[in-house]
């Protein structure tokens, strides 16, 4: 066993968007991700999911409303509601979701759409 660097590992991702499976706590990944600009509108049918914010401001925007998260903030989201990451600057992310959970969820088909889990190097 070995610990994680999550700000090193986040940094060294090479594109942003691009989701990379840090580790496995039972059925569940924790992934790690650079991002910035609009994400796409979507929902996960099945799968709650949790942003944790390492680095940066985060908006997770609500049909109702928008939600920012500081650096060392979280927010769960419940399966079946729509959501649309914004970063109006780059942010380093680290989600908790199902392992399995596509990153577009049901808009899938998306350029930015992962079906496969990619691990971190």
């Amino acid at each position: 066993m070995k610990a994680i660097d999550l700000k090193g590992a986040t940094a060294s991702i090479d594109a942003l968007w691009s989701p990379r499976v840090a580790a496995q706590v039972n059925d569940t990944y924790v992934k790690l991700a650079r991002i910035q600009g609009d994400f796409v509108w979507h929902a996960h049918e099945r799968e709650d999911e949790m942003f944790v914010v390492l680095k940066g401001r985060l908006c997770i925007r609500f049909r109702d409303g928008d939600v920012w998260l500081e650096e060392g903030q979280a927010l769960a989201i419940p399966r079946g509601v729509e959501h649309c990451p914004h970063a109006p600057e780059e942010v380093h992310i680290m989600l908790v979701e199902p392992a399995g959970t596509v990153n577009t969820g049901d808009a899938s088909g998306d350029e930015r759409t992962q079906d496969a889990p990619v691990w971190l190097e």
